[in-house]
């Protein structure tokens, strides 16, 4: 059986990343905690609502309802990156070069690394923002859609259209495909060559957490009592193909998921606390963390996929060391 190292402390944890394979848990309240021999604390924005790993930089950025961007290292030490005035950021995605993007009401913001500012405004709220791949260019979720960008340019932007709310988007590891969360229980998703759509719905619940699989043959989402697990292996991504259903259980609905760094397993967090890993090939699982006090919030392995570091609805937190 995993072992678990747990940590308990009071609130919502919105993100458990590792830095330098220091376990760090970011809450609502603002506070940054981190087990770096010992329990450690820094206090980043007053009010946290988003937050972004940016592996390249080994940093965790971070925004709020103050309309500050800052960046939390390894060492715990904060600086602020960026401010959207009194506007709540809503939003927040790390890219490459150093360069990070950010949501604020209807304006998209991407600051790069030398600290200049670029903004992009649209006709509703910026929902979800996230960076390609590859290249300088940014995708915004949007209502009825979202838009593609390249904010070291001052080209036309792309209008990819959906009727209805979406709420985040992701782009494939190889830059084919780009998917969006929507306010309905549903994902949404384009073929950007061609612009083709591809709808993946049937969730009983909002999908709040997508993770890709080495490689990007897969897309592992939350929403349903099993981790929805879609496939991405042809040009045409999981259009007319069933997904996988892993990790089912009647009794309790997947809220968080996480796909193992070089393996086609992924660790699942359910309302109830519980976390346990389940490989595609045969679908075999391993229990990780029996149920606890809230709902898995915040799941990530280490780059070696031996560690998860978890966090919950209730502040009970932690590092599973899945080799016991």
């Amino acid at each position: 059986m995993p072992t678990v190292a747990p940590l308990d402390i009071d609130g919502h944890c919105l993100a458990a990343v590792f830095l330098n394979d220091i376990p760090f848990f970011a809450f609502a309240d603002g506070a940054v905690h981190r087990l770096d021999h010992g329990h450690k604390t820094v206090q980043a924005n007053d009010g946290l609502l988003c937050t972004a790993l940016d592996a390249a930089a080994n940093r965790l950025v971070t925004a709020g309802e103050d309309g500050k961007v800052f960046s939390i290292r390894a060492d715990g030490t904060v600086e602020e990156l960026a401010s959207a005035g009194r506007k709540w950021i809503t939003s927040v995605a790390a890219g490459p070069q150093g360069a990070i993007a950010y949501g604020a009401g209807r304006y998209a913001f991407v600051r790069f690394a030398d600290g200049k500012v670029k903004e992009f405004a649209h006709p509703r709220s910026v929902e979800g923002i996230a960076f390609a791949p590859k290249g300088m260019r940014i995708a915004v979720a949007r209502y009825n859609g979202a838009t593609l960008h390249f904010p070291a340019t001052d080209g036309k932007p792309t209008e990819l259209e959906w009727a209805g709310a979406h709420t985040g988007a992701t782009f494939s590891p190889d830059g084919a495909f780009l998917v969006t969360t929507m306010q309905e229980n549903a994902l949404h998703g384009w073929k950007l060559a061609d612009g083709k759509h591809m709808r993946m719905s049937g969730y009983p619940a909002k999908v709040k957490s997508l993770s890709w699989s080495t490689k990007g043959k897969w897309l592992a989402s939350s929403g349903a009592p099993a981790a929805i697990v879609w496939p991405f292996q042809g040009k045409d991504g999981p259009m007319g193909k069933a997904p996988l259903e892993l990790g089912t259980r009647g009794d309790a609905m997947v809220t968080c998921v996480a796909c193992h760094p070089s393996e086609e397993v992924v660790a699942i967090g359910y309302d109830d606390g519980m976390v346990l890993a389940s490989r595609f090939a045969d679908q075999k699982e391993v229990l990780l963390r029996r149920p606890g006090k809230g709902a898995v919030t915040a799941l990530m392995w280490d780059g070696e996929g031996r560690r998860i570091v978890f966090g919950t609805a209730t502040g009970d937190c932690g590092v599973i060391d899945i080799a016991g």
